[in-house]
């Protein structure tokens, strides 16, 4: 089988390289970057399926419909379809997610799933790409084992987010005022790296990064 893998992320690049090894008589064909991607190269290669995992860029039409490509969206499909869904659900105060691979076609995030399963949003962010990537590595192991099946969406129960900028990392004084100490500490740990970290302006005009929070209960 001919599988072309497309990604940049280090969970996407982890789970392609776990396939390579489970699968050694496959012919795999690697862009682990942005500047790395070639639509023709991959036209060329004529692969059975395209794996566009943990990718945001623009994907050119032609190959959608020409080929199966898979993408890999860490949310419960068809809720919270669009950009960022890790940092909209967190920051929503979802704690239950789940990795889903689908079909992609020239919606946003609205193709035939193939595989879903539960993903917890509990804990730090590097812990969240931990079991994305075991689940991910999983699901796919199975489509080329068992074949891929896939099922519509029910485009009824849609929601949708957008990708955030790295101006909305800051905290804010009216957030320090108005918020909780639950949803401060949710903004702070979707942020961790390889995202723009939070951060809270000074009276000296600088920046100072929040990488990490902890909650502590009064007695």
């Amino acid at each position: 089988m001919r599988i072309a893998c497309i990604g940049y992320r280090g969970w996407a690049i982890n789970i392609y390289k776990k396939l390579q090894y489970r699968f050694p008589g496959y012919n795999f064909l690697m862009q682990l970057s942005k500047e790395e991607f070639c639509g023709l190269q991959i036209e060329k290669f004529k692969p059975e399926m395209v794996l566009f995992y943990g990718w945001s860029e623009i994907i050119p039409s032609k190959l959608i419909k020409g080929s199966k490509c898979l993408m890999l969206h860490p949310s419960p499909l068809p809720k919270y379809r669009g950009g960022s869904p890790i940092q909209n659900q967190i920051i929503n105060g979802e704690i239950h997610s789940a990795v889903t691979i689908f079909q992609m076609d020239i919606g946003i995030d609205d193709g035939p799933i193939a595989k879903q399963k539960y993903l917890s949003l509990e804990g730090t962010l590097a812990e969240i790409f931990e079991r994305i990537e075991v689940l991910g590595f999983e699901l796919t192991q199975d489509i080329f084992l068992n074949g891929l099946e896939v099922y519509a969406q029910n485009n009824e129960n849609a929601t949708y987010c957008s990708r955030r900028s790295p101006e909305q990392s800051e905290i804010t004084l009216e957030e320090l005022e108005t918020q909780s100490a639950q949803y401060l500490h949710n903004k702070i740990r979707m942020l961790q790296s390889p995202y723009p970290n939070a951060f809270i302006k000074t009276c000296d005009g600088k920046k100072l990064l929040i990488k990490c929070s902890e909650i502590i209960h009064k007695n």
